[in-house]
């Protein structure tokens, strides 16, 4: 068995939290490796928290015609002895990674060309990018991938002060993406109408959204707006305490629906439910052009109080 290995995985948010479930299984199957993730800056502290790494490195991405920083890294990722690599990232990027490790290769689990443990089937794309995974990772033998559902991190959300029961609002989206977002009104109507449900409606977002939610506290003034205020561990803390969640298709639904919460995704045209769906056990996907406040009702949500352990 390989004793030093490099696990790959440097974004986007909802990609990264959907290869945790695959690390997870890295790490079942190497118990005594020495683990090393290569990754970006705001992956690093939930990447700590899970404990399925040794090490974590945080890559700069350097472009190609930055060959001082390539020639630091080849030097680097050469000199770290890795006997294996799971390339979860699987682009030209990381391709060009394995040709940095020059003659000298370790054994590659990916799509790279010049992998050991190549996948270069069509259906590795075809599907989820978590089923790809699943199919990729078979080939080094590791063949019990499930979905992660982040119960290793520990706290509580108590400190928001969030009145129960309480349902979870994701009303944005990439900037670059706004076409995926359900109009910010119907957001409005949804809030007052699980307000009068009996559910706090709580918004999750950036501070760049803080115009969603002021849009909606206009329609529904006992909104609690948390935008700006909550990172990625204290989504997990909030949803696993929710009744429930209705969002988008963007990333904090991703970290949502794992922890088990009832999360309603909402998806436009833009994107696909059969590709790029969060995993979770109690997900469900509605297309944005359908009527969507005919498909919600009280019972998708349940009446939870908080109950994790700080």
């Amino acid at each position: 068995m390989p004793d030093k290995i490099l696990v790959i995985k440097l974004s986007a948010f909802g990609d990264f939290i959907q290869t945790l479930g695959p690390m997870a299984a890295i790490r079942r199957h190497h118990p005594d490796a020495e683990i090393t993730l290569l990754t970006t800056a705001p992956f690093v502290t939930l990447a700590q928290a899970s404990g399925y790494f040794n090490a974590i490195w945080t890559d700069s991405r350097p472009r190609w015609h930055e060959f001082a920083k390539l020639r630091r890294l080849s030097k680097q990722l050469r000199g770290a002895g890795f006997a294996r690599v799971y390339d979860l990232q699987n682009n030209d990027r990381t391709a060009l990674y394995l040709w940095l490790f020059g003659a000298r290769r370790p054994e590659w689990v990916g799509a790279a060309p010049g992998a050991s443990h190549r996948n270069a089937d069509p259906a590795r794309t075809a599907g989820h990018a978590f089923a790809g995974h699943v199919q990729t990772l078979r080939l080094a033998g590791i063949d019990d991938v499930q979905v992660d559902d982040l119960s290793w991190v520990r706290g509580n959300p108590s400190h928001f002060g969030l009145p129960h029961p309480y349902v979870l609002l994701v009303p944005g989206s990439a900037p670059d993406r706004p076409e995926k977002r359900w109009p910010v009104k119907n957001y409005g109507q949804l809030a007052r109408t699980l307000y009068g449900w009996g559910y706090t409606p709580v918004i999750i977002g950036t501070l760049a959204e803080q115009k969603l939610a002021a849009a909606i506290q206009a329609d529904c003034p006992q909104t609690v707006n948390l935008c700006g205020q909550t990172s990625i561990m204290d989504l997990v803390l909030l949803a696993r305490n929710a009744a429930g969640a209705v969002g988008n298709d963007t990333g904090p639904m991703h970290v949502i629906a794992p922890t088990g919460c009832p999360s309603i995704v909402l998806f436009s045209p833009a994107s696909d439910p059969a590709r790029h769906a969060p995993m979770g056990a109690r997900v469900r996907s509605i297309l944005q052009s359908q009527d969507v406040f005919a498909e919600i009702t009280a019972r998708d949500f349940r009446h939870k109080g908080a109950t994790t352990a700080a």
